[in-house]
């Protein structure tokens, strides 16, 4: 992330924490690092991202630890160990965090890529599945995107779902000769993880598949309706995908996904579902639970892509061009004097003249300039140039600091 772009980085984590925030949602950090067991037991010991995508290694200690690659499961190791199952619930968290995957990198998504995620834990109504969905929605667009897409599902849970499986497996038997390697072996290990395969020669299958949503038990059927009546109350714009399915064998009932108006099988920008079983699989009591990611670098090439406007920044940041050796020391103890009262100052590259002193300003996105020569030294007033209007004028040196400070930005 070099510095042009850090403006685009900082956009989107204030909108993204203050929409969080007004949803009364509190920050957690959790580690880089974890014991491999976590994901194990947490995404499935039998999908991709467990059995080919995970940094997994052994410590100086003999200890197997993984690099994170997802949020989710380690918030829940943390609600457990923290003891936050004794608050009040449903516990509202977010959070920003590097993961890594070893995955074949793609467009804003690379093999350590950065995620924003929602957590709530600890309330199974559908109510909350619509709260997420519309934080999600809400924060999106408060960024400015448009044109993009809510799909939802529902599939099941550990009473319904088997049927389903085995129907999804009995209709996939019949596309042998066609489907991908991957397929053919979640065939028999992940059959829900079909519906999430992106190729090509598995989509006539996929399209063709039983819908879960026919086949949900009466508790699974009744959340269902309701999530899709809170939906609509809220005024959110949906669409149900019956061939939603996400990636980790911890979600049930409902999944959803929000895209944007670009083709590809890769632009899912923010992604999550329920997962009522997942804090139980960690050794927790039964606690409920749903929650998304979003990636922080798909997000920005949307951004990019539909030429948002970023607020404008009206911080002040001075250079100081220095002209001959006998002001430098005077503009170091200024540069010095700025700092401490809270102006960004930067000290010009010694030995350059004036027009390269100001080339430089540009390229460090200077708002003024204070140039410093013998004169200047001699009448005890220094020139200051604003370098939006290139207007300037005199200002005793020990007014500047004053000055200046009613510039800034606060």
């Amino acid at each position: 992330m070099l510095p042009d772009e850090q403006v685009y980085w900082r956009y989107v984590e204030s909108v993204a924490q203050r929409t969080a925030a007004s949803f009364g949602y509190e920050r957690i950090d959790t580690p880089v690092i974890e014991d491999t067991r976590l994901f194990v037991r947490g995404i499935g010991e039998l999908t991709d991202i467990v059995e080919k995508e995970t940094y997994s290694f052994k410590d100086r200690g003999g200890d197997l630890l993984t690099l994170r690659p997802e949020g989710t499961a380690s918030v829940c190791r943390a609600y457990l160990e923290h003891g936050m199952h004794n608050r009040s619930q449903p516990v509202r968290l977010f959070y920003f965090c590097p993961v890594f995957r070893y995955e074949r990198p793609q467009s804003g998504r690379y093999r350590e890529h950065h995620q924003f995620g929602i957590e709530t834990l600890g309330d199974a109504d559908p109510s909350i599945d619509a709260e997420v969905m519309e934080l999600g929605w809400r924060m999106l667009e408060s960024l400015g995107l448009t044109d993009l897409t809510l799909k939802v599902n529902s599939i099941g849970d550990a009473e319904c779902r088997p049927e389903f499986i085995e129907k999804l497996r009995a209709h996939y038997s019949l596309y042998l000769n066609v489907l991908c390697s991957d397929c053919v072996r979640r065939l028999d290990v992940n059959p829900l993880r079909l519906l999430d395969c992106k190729e090509d020669s598995c989509q006539p299958a996929k399209t063709s598949a039983p819908r879960s949503i026919d086949h949900l038990c009466d508790a699974c059927s009744d959340h269902w309706s309701r999530l899709l009546e809170y939906l609509q109350t809220t005024g959110l714009l949906f669409e149900i995908d019956h061939r939603l399915a996400r990636g980790f064998d911890y979600y049930t009932r409902t999944v959803f996904e929000i895209v944007p108006p670009v083709e590809g099988s890769q632009s899912t920008v923010l992604g999550g579902g329920r997962y009522d079983g997942l804090i139980e699989e960690l050794g927790g009591h039964p606690t409920p639970g749903i929650g998304f990611g979003m990636g922080m670098e798909r997000i920005i090439a949307n951004v990019k892509r539909q030429d948002i406007s970023l607020p404008s920044v009206d911080d002040t940041r001075v250079l100081i061009a220095t002209l001959g050796d006998r002001s430098r020391l005077a503009g170091i103890a200024l540069c010095s004097e700025l700092r401490a009262g809270g102006i960004a100052a930067v000290l010009g590259p010694a030995g350059r003249s004036l027009k390269g002193m100001l080339r430089y300003a540009s390229s460090i996105r200077a708002s003024h300039a204070v140039m410093i020569g013998d004169r200047e030294l001699e009448s005890g007033s220094f020139l200051l140039r604003n370098l939006d209007d290139s207007e300037q004028r005199e200002v005793p040196r020990d007014e500047m600091l004053e000055l200046l400070s009613g510039f800034a930005h606060v």
